[in-house]
C-alpha cells in the first residue's frame, strides 16, 4: 500500500463548549478536514461514471485505498473486468519515458481504446501514448482521439460557447450583430441567415435578467434544414448596472434586467428560419413573455425550451407561457407556412411547472398525441393528449408521488421511462428509476434498492448504470438491463478509513411542519462523540427555494459543504426541507405562494424545537442561521422577524426585496405585483426588529442578484441605529469566486465568536488540496 494513504487525519475529540477561551490552529485544521477536499481522499470505490463505448460496453476509472483502477464492463456479457493489466502497463511505461510508476498510481485519467479493443491510448507526460494489450509496449502515438460529445445536437451550445451544432454536424449557428448566422463546419464558411435583427431587438438572444449571454437560443430541426427561434424584443426594458472597483476610471457594466411590476419585460417573437436559402417565417401567433415552464430562463435546459419538432421538420410544437406562469397554451405551428393552431391549455391558481430538472412534455406526430405533465389531481403526473382534439386520453401515472423527470419514451413499446419521487418508503425526496405504459397499466419500479437512485443511460439506451445511496448510507452501483434486471454489481463504497478519522455521518430525521402534522425531513450534523450532559449552539443551513432546499441532493456526502466542518468547531448543524418546496404535493408546495417571505422560517423553528426534545444537547437558546442568495434572503428574514430565537445570522448575497430582483422570479412565485404585497415581504421594512448579530456579505459585480438589494438592508438598519457587520467583495460575482474559502473562514469566526462566545484563530488560512490518488498527471 502507499505510505501516502496511511496517514489519517487525527481523531476528532468532542468538543466541550465554554471549556476554552479560544479555539486554536488545530481546531481549525480538524474543522478544514471535513471540507470535501479532506474527506474525498479517505473514501474508497464511490464513483462511477461510466464512458460508453459501442457495443454497449463502458469504461470507468475508481479511486482506490492505493490509487486507482481502470475497469471495462460489458452489459451484454455481464462482465466486469480490468481494463488492462495495470502492472505491465506501469511498468512498460515507466520504460518508455524514463519515470518510475505504479500499478495503482498511473499518470493519466482518461483512456481510449483503438476499435479493435486491442490497444489502450492515453496522454502521459505531455505526450500521447498507444499501448498494445497484448505485448504492452507502450509507443508515442499521433493520431487524433475525437471525445464522445457530451451535449445533444440540435440545441445545446457545444462545450459551452456560443455556437450551436446542427444535428448532422455539418453547420453551426450563431450570433452576430443581433443576426442570426450559421457556419460551414468543414470549411470555416459563414453566411448570414437573417437581416433585421438589431440592438435590443435581435434573434434568438439571451442577454437580459439574472441569466445573460451571447450564445444563440434556438432548437434545429431533425433534418438540420430549418431552426426554431425568435426574435428578441427587449427595446424598452429597463437596464441594470453595475461598476467595478479599479485603480482609474470604473468599468460600467449595463444590461437589460427587468424587474416586478415593469410594464415592458423581454418578449419573444416566435419564427422558423429556412437555413439552405435563408428565409424567416414568422409563427402566426401574439409575441410571448420570456418565460419557460422549467424555470425562469428560456433556455436553462440548455437549448430552445418548450419546442419539439416532429421527425420530417414539417411541424413544431411548443408552449406558451403567461407573465405570470399561470396558463399554459400548448401549439403546433406549420413549418412551412406559420401557422399556428392552439391545441389545448392549461390554467393553475398559483404557478404552472413542467417538472424538475427537466421539461416532462413530449409530442408524438406520429400517433398525433401528446405527453402531458400537469399537477392538477394535486401530485406531479403525466397525462396522455389526443393531439388533434385537445382533449384527454387517459392519466398515465397516478398517486401519491410525483414524476420530476420524463426520461425516455418509447414510442414502438408505448412506454414511458422516468424519474419519481415519494415512492420511497424511507424518504419521499428519494428518486426511483421506473417505466410504464402509455394506458396507465404495468408500472414497475427498475430500481427497487431503497435510497436515492442516479442513473446514466447507455447511448443506444438498452442498459443504465444505477448508483444509489442515502445520507448516511454510502452509495453502490450496478449496471441494469431496461426491465431492471441486475447484471452485475460495480461498487460498492468503502468509507472505513474516512470513519477512522473520526468522521460520522449526519442523522436523517423527519418532524413536524408549523402546521403540527405535515411531515417534513432534514438532515443532522453532530460534533463527534456528543455528550449529552452538555450543551451545544446550533447553526440552522438555510436554502428556503421555492425551486430547492436546503438539504439539496438526498445522495451519499461525506463534507455537505461545511455543515461537517462546523461540528469540528463545537456546533450541531442541521439543514431542514420546510414546506412551500417541491417534489412533494401541489398543495405542499404552495402553501406559501404570494408570500415567499415566510421562507421556510415556522417550519425551521418547530423543527429545531422538535429536535430539541429528542436530543438535549441541543441549546436553544443559542441558534445560528445562514445560507446565501435566497438563503441569504432567509437569513435577514429570520433575524429581523424571529428575533428572540435567532440570535446570529450570517446572509450572503440576499435577494432581500424581490422589487429588485429579476422579474421572473417574484412573478412566479408570488403573483404580479398588483396581486401581492412585495413591499410586506421586503426584509429593509423589518430591519428595525434586529436583536443579535448580523453579519451580511455581497459580491459588488453580482449579476444575479444585484448589491442593491443588501444596501437596502443596510440603510434601513443604520436608519434604526442597529449595528450590524459587513463583507464587501468588490469585484465578485454572486458566488465570489476565489474569495469563497475567505467567505467561509469568516462565517468560522463569526459563529465562533458571537454564537459560541470563544474566540477563532487569527487569519486562519484555508488551503484547498487535490485528492493524492489524482497527484500524478498525463498533462
Amino acid at each position: 500500500m502507499n505510505k501516502l494513504f496511511l496517514t489519517a487525519i487525527p481523531l476528532a475529540c468532542a468538543f466541550t463548549v465554554n471549556a476554552q477561551t479560544a479555539l486554536t490552529v488545530k481546531d481549525y485544521e480538524r474543522a478544514e478536514s471535513r471540507l470535501n477536499y479532506g474527506t474525498e481522499p479517505y473514501i474508497d470505490n464511490a464513483s462511477v461514471r461510466p464512458n460508453w463505448l459501442p457495443g454497449d460496453k463502458f469504461w470507468y476509472r475508481v479511486l482506490t485505498a492505493d490509487g486507482s483502477q481502470f475497469v471495462l464492463v460489458d452489459p451484454v456479457k455481464k462482465s466486469r473486468t480490468a481494463a488492462f493489466d495495470h502492472a505491465k502497463l506501469a511498468a512498460s511505461l515507466s520504460t518508455a519515458t524514463g519515470k518510475q510508476y505504479t500499478a495503482a498510481m498511473l499518470p493519466f485519467q482518461s483512456i481510449s481504446f483503438s476499435p479493435d479493443y486491442k490497444s489502450v491510448i492515453f496522454r502521459a507526460d505531455g505526450q500521447q501514448w498507444k499501448c498494445d494489450l497484448a505485448t504492452y509496449a507502450c509507443t508515442k502515438d499521433d493520431s487524433k482521439i475525437t471525445p464522445a460529445s457530451a451535449g445533444q445536437a440540435g440545441g445545446r451550445r457545444r462545450g459551452g460557447g456560443l455556437e450551436v451544432p446542427s444535428p448532422d454536424g455539418k453547420k453551426t449557428a450563431f450570433i452576430k450583430d443581433w443576426n442570426l448566422w450559421i457556419k460551414d463546419v468543414a470549411t470555416g464558411k459563414t453566411s448570414q441567415l437573417t437581416t433585421d435583427g438589431s440592438k435590443d431587438y435581435g434573434y434568438a438572444t439571451d442577454n437580459a435578467g439574472w441569466k445573460h449571454s451571447d450564445g444563440a437560443v434556438l432548437r434545429w430541426s431533425p433534418d438540420s434544414k430549418k431552426i426554431a427561434t425568435f426574435k428578441d424584443d427587449q427595446r424598452q426594458v429597463g437596464d441594470m448596472y453595475l461598476v467595478s472597483t479599479n485603480v482609474g476610471h470604473p468599468v460600467l457594466k449595463a444590461w437589460k434586467y427587468p424587474l416586478p411590476g415593469d410594464k415592458v419585460i423581454p418578449m419573444i417573437e416566435r419564427v422558423i428560419i429556412e437555413v439552405d436559402n435563408p428565409k424567416v417565417i414568422k409563427l402566426q401567433v401574439p409575441a410571448d413573455p420570456h418565460r419557460a415552464t422549467l424555470s425562469d430562463d428560456i433556455s436553462s435546459s440548455g437549448t430552445f425550451d418548450d419546442n419539439d419538432w416532429s421527425d420530417d421538420g414539417s411541424q413544431l410544437a411548443f408552449v406558451s407561457t403567461s407573465r405570470d406562469h399561470k396558463q399554459e397554451k400548448f401549439r403546433i405551428a406549420d413549418a412551412t407556412t406559420g401557422a399556428v393552431r392552439e391545441v389545448f391549455e392549461e390554467d393553475v391558481k398559483t404557478q404552472y411547472e413542467s417538472g424538475w430538472g427537466a421539461i416532462n412534455w413530449r409530442y408524438l406526430p406520429k400517433t398525433k398525441e401528446i405527453i402531458w405533465f400537469s399537477e392538477r389531481d394535486n401530485w406531479g403526473h403525466l397525462y396522455l393528449y389526443d393531439a388533434t382534439t385537445g382533449k384527454v386520453k387517459n392519466q398515465v401515472t397516478k398517486g401519491e408521488w410525483v414524476v420530476t423527470r420524463l426520461v425516455k419514451v418509447d414510442e414502438k413499446k408505448r412506454e414511458l421511462y422516468f424519474d419519481a419521487d415519494g415512492m420511497d418508503k424511507v424518504n419521499p425526496y428519494f428518486t426511483h428509476f421506473c417505466k410504464i405504459g402509455f394506458d396507465g397499466k404495468h408500472l414497475v419500479d427498475l430500481t427497487p434498492d431503497a435510497g436515492n437512485h442516479q442513473i446514466s443511460f447507455a447511448p443506444d439506451e438498452n442498459y443504465f448504470v444505477d448508483t444509489y445511496s442515502q445520507p448516511d448510507v454510502p452509495p453502490v452501483s450496478a449496471v441494469r438491463d431496461m426491465n431492471g434486471k441486475m447484471l452485475a454489481t460495480l461498487e460498492k463504497a468503502d468509507v472505513s478509513r474516512l470513519t477512522a478519522t473520526g468522521w460520522h455521518a449526519p442523522i436523517p430525521f423527519s418532524v413536524k411542519a408549523h402546521d403540527g402534522k405535515t411531515d417534513i425531513y432534514g438532515l443532522l450534523f453532530t460534533p463527534a462523540n456528543a455528550d449529552p450532559n452538555k450543551k451545544y449552539p446550533i447553526i440552522d443551513y438555510i436554502y428556503p427555494g421555492p425551486q430547492g432546499g436546503s438539504v439539496g441532493s438526498w445522495s451519499f456526502a461525506a463534507s455537505r459543504g461545511d455543515c461537517n466542518a462546523l461540528t469540528e468547531l463545537g456546533f450541531v448543524v442541521v439543514q431542514i426541507e420546510g414546506t412551500s418546496n417541491p417534489l412533494r404535493s401541489k398543495s405542499f408546495h404552495d402553501m406559501s405562494y404570494g408570500n415567499m417571505a415566510e421562507n421556510t422560517l415556522p417550519d425551521q423553528v418547530a423543527g429545531i424545537r422538535q429536535l430539541a426534545q429528542k436530543y438535549t444537547y441541543i441549546d436553544t437558546n443559542k441558534v445560528g442561521i445562514w445560507g446565501h442568495s435566497g438563503g441569504g434572503f432567509a437569513t435577514a428574514c429570520a433575524m429581523f422577524r424571529y428575533p428572540d430565537f435567532f440570535k446570529v445570522g450570517i446572509s450572503e448575497s440576499g435577494n432581500h426585496d424581490n422589487r429588485n430582483y429579476e422579474d421572473d422570479w417574484g412573478e412566479r412565485y408570488d403573483g404580479l405585483v398588483t396581486n401581492s404585497d412585495y413591499d410586506a415581504q421586503a426584509n429593509e421594512n423589518y430591519a428595525k426588529n434586529l436583536k443579535g448579530k448580523l453579519l451580511l456579505a455581497h459580491g459588488l459585480m453580482d449579476d444575479n442578484v444585484p448589491p442593491t438589494n443588501t444596501l437596502l438592508v443596510i440603510d434601513a438598519l443604520e436608519k434604526a441605529n442597529k449595528d450590524y457587520d459587513l463583507i464587501v467583495f468588490p469585484n465578485s460575482p454572486h458566488g465570489y469566486g476565489q474569495f469563497s474559502p475567505y467567505m467561509m473562514r469568516r462565517r468560522w469566526d463569526y459563529f465562533v465568536k458571537n454564537l459560541a462566545g470563544t474566540e477563532p484563530p487569527h487569519q486562519y488560512q484555508l488551503h484547498a488540496k487535490p485528492d493524492p490518488r489524482n497527484s500524478a498527471r498525463g498533462e
